[in-house]
């Protein structure tokens, strides 16, 4: 599991006269967000984040809810194995040529 607790906020315009300070941040493990007119539109975050973020992903759909429901920590809505095995598409393959 993946948790980023810590994150610094600027706008585009503030980011652009500190974009040095921001990176010397986020190089040591900070995240930074960044705005737009106040609404959040980008993640700044080290190439070590991103990499475990993007490995994360490899572990499949059973991982992902895992990660899912852990960051959520919701005991009350578990989802249950029938659940996700109703998601799954259990027609058969399309027929193709392989060429």
């Amino acid at each position: 599991m993946y948790i980023i607790l810590i994150m610094q906020t600027f706008s585009i315009a503030e980011a652009r006269s500190q974009l040095p300070k921001i990176i010397h941040a986020v190089e040591t493990g900070e995240v930074t967000q960044l705005t737009r007119r106040g609404k959040p539109v980008a993640v700044l975050l080290s190439l070590k984040e991103y990499q475990a973020l993007i490995h994360q992903g490899q572990g499949g759909l059973n991982q992902a809810l895992l990660a899912f429901q852990a960051l959520r920590q919701d005991e009350n809505n578990d989802i249950s194995d029938e659940e996700i095995n109703s998601w799954r598409d259990k027609s058969s393959p399309r027929e193709g040529a392989w060429d």
